[in-house]
């Protein structure tokens, strides 16, 4: 496959992945469907690190901008143009860490919800993990079904970051190629 069209392949396949971890991200701020919550500061702390905004999604909006611009014909497909991409990508690799940190330790700690009258992270300092005994769920008054509804959300992150640093890589060895060996472009290509 030529390295151009490899880099339009993967440009194409971050954008939904942009949209997904800047959506997932837009949504944790509104547990239970509410906006009273974010009005008064209820809110995950890890979900104000806007992982999914910054890091899943600005963070790596530019380098799938530059790799899809690397994979056309023009002035970006040269050498130069797929070593700039080998840094671009690095970034976005960057910014898939970052949002996958951030969702993991929204995962860790747990959510912030009202616990026996006072809002806390009761998940943070227990001895097992919340996350396979549903049981303990219900120390989380409010918002309603709050855990589901971060485990759902910060799961989808990881998962979205996980594949945004695995596609960048691929570019960075795409790149790497395309930089020692030059672009291949189809006559029929435009």
């Amino acid at each position: 496959m030529c390295t151009g069209k490899c880099s339009r392949i993967i440009a194409a396949s971050l954008y939904p992945l942009v949209l997904l971890s800047i959506t997932c991200n837009i949504i944790l701020f509104f547990p239970g469907w509410k906006v009273d919550y974010v009005k008064e500061g209820h809110i995950t702390e890890e979900v104000k690190y806007m992982g999914g905004a910054i890091g899943g999604g600005l963070l790596m909006l530019i380098p799938a901008l530059y790799i899809h611009l690397t994979g056309q014909r023009g002035c970006c497909g040269n050498r130069f143009g797929m070593f700039l991409s080998i840094i671009f990508a690095a970034v976005g690799v960057a910014g898939a860490v970052y949002s996958f940190i951030a969702a993991l330790f929204g995962l860790v700690n747990g959510p912030l919800c009202l616990s026996g009258g006072q809002w806390t992270t009761p998940f943070r300092d227990s001895d097992k993990t919340y996350l396979t005994d549903r049981t303990v769920w219900t120390k989380c008054q409010e918002p309603h079904n709050v855990v589901q509804f971060n485990i759902g959300l910060f799961v989808t992150l990881m998962v979205a970051s996980t594949l945004q640093a695995v596609l960048c890589a691929i570019q960075i060895i795409n790149g790497l190629i395309g930089c020692l060996c030059g672009v291949c472009y189809n006559k029929d290509e435009v």
